[in-house]
């Protein structure tokens, strides 16, 4: 007996959305339906993600025009002028489809082929990777963005929060659970801070390339399917925090790098440092012993465990891990900094390249 596309396709969809995948026992979905005014989320909400994701990008583009380039100009941010590299379609062709780094071995051969010194082909080398370098001011504009996303996100965050119970006791954010109604302000937290991630993977080719791009890659589809299941399962309550806690340490950081950029060396110093220190409590101390401890400890008062549960939680790991890979690169400099092995000086680069531009 032979299965049609479609009913794979159905059978499919129906054990993706199997209750017991998703929900505590003994909640289904037929318990989540709205009705006497309460709202829960569905998946249906999250296709609006796509759309406000473009819209941020339209976003991002006239406030680097209107406002970040003002700004990089009031704080003196200018692109160093490197000499270009002379026109030869030999070396380009090399250079674009071997390597942009050849070996000595390589060198000498193109030499003999071009009749040029070997120090003349280093030379045009290094001034045709110069070329495709990143500007400051284009990384200024970058850090510039998510500042101001960042900064938003937190007081919104804020504001969302600020009055709600499991704000201020984390086992009230399992009371009723899964039966929560889904909120107008948890709606667009969640929408935008989505919508952001989704942007960021979008322009995740045009942006400045980063040592940790993988890394970043991992974070950013990590969060969004944390997110997502976040929303489908009604893990919202404690998705609100968990985005709330990063956003903090991040407003820290695109700082520091805007100043850095500018060649403020004693301000960035000053931002690195309340960064490092921001960092390190709300991302190893209250991401995972309070908010880690209230997705795995509190749940089982109420309810069984399931693979929701587990899976959520794994998740949450996932990104724990990732903080402690970044947190490493940022004792590692503080480490180098006391020992005097090296100063933390924006206007080196050393913590742009090995720290803080390694975040996000």
């Amino acid at each position: 007996m032979t299965v049609k596309p479609f009913q794979s396709l159905t059978m499919l969809s129906e054990w993706f959305w199997w209750d017991r995948l998703w929900l505590p026992r003994p909640v289904t979905w037929a318990d989540l339906q709205d009705s006497e005014g309460r709202v829960y989320a569905r998946v249906s909400h999250l296709y609006i993600i796509l759309p406000v994701a473009v819209l941020l990008l339209g976003l991002r583009a006239f406030y680097e025009r209107l406002i970040a380039v003002p700004l990089a100009e009031a704080l003196g941010v200018k692109d160093k002028i490197h000499k270009r590299a002379s026109h030869n379609p030999v070396l380009e062709k090399y250079y674009k489809t071997h390597s942009k780094h050849p070996t000595q071995a390589n060198i000498k051969g193109v030499c003999k082929k071009l009749g040029w010194s070997e120090r003349q082909v280093e030379r045009w080398f290094r001034r045709r990777r110069n070329q495709d370098r990143p500007g400051v001011l284009k990384k200024f504009k970058e850090a510039s963005w998510r500042f101001a996303f960042y900064l938003c996100s937190s007081f919104g965050g804020v504001l969302a929060l600020h009055d709600k119970p499991w704000f201020y006791d984390l086992r009230e954010m399992w009371a009723g659970f899964p039966k929560q109604s889904l909120l107008d302000s948890q709606y667009w937290y969640y929408i935008i801070e989505m919508s952001f991630y989704g942007s960021l993977l979008f322009s995740v080719a045009a942006d400045v390339k980063r040592k940790d791009f993988k890394e970043q890659l991992v974070h950013h589809w990590a969060t969004l399917t944390l997110l997502s299941f976040s929303w489908c399962a009604n893990y919202i309550r404690i998705g609100t925090l968990v985005m709330l806690v990063h956003d903090t340490s991040d407003v820290l950081l695109e700082s520091a790098k805007m100043f850095n950029y500018a060649g403020w060396e004693t301000t960035c110093n000053s931002i690195f440092v309340v960064f490092a220190l921001v960092f390190m409590v709300t991302r190893l101390i209250i991401f995972p012993f309070w908010l880690i401890h209230c997705t795995w400890v509190y749940p089982l008062d109420q309810f069984e465990p399931f693979f929701g549960y587990y899976f959520f939680n794994v998740m949450l790991v996932v990104l724990l891990l990732l903080h402690v890979f970044w947190a490493s690169l940022i004792l590692r400099m503080v480490k180098k900094f006391i020992f005097g092995k090296v100063s933390i000086h924006c206007s080196s680069y050393k913590i742009t390249n090995k720290a803080v531009c390694a975040f996000y």
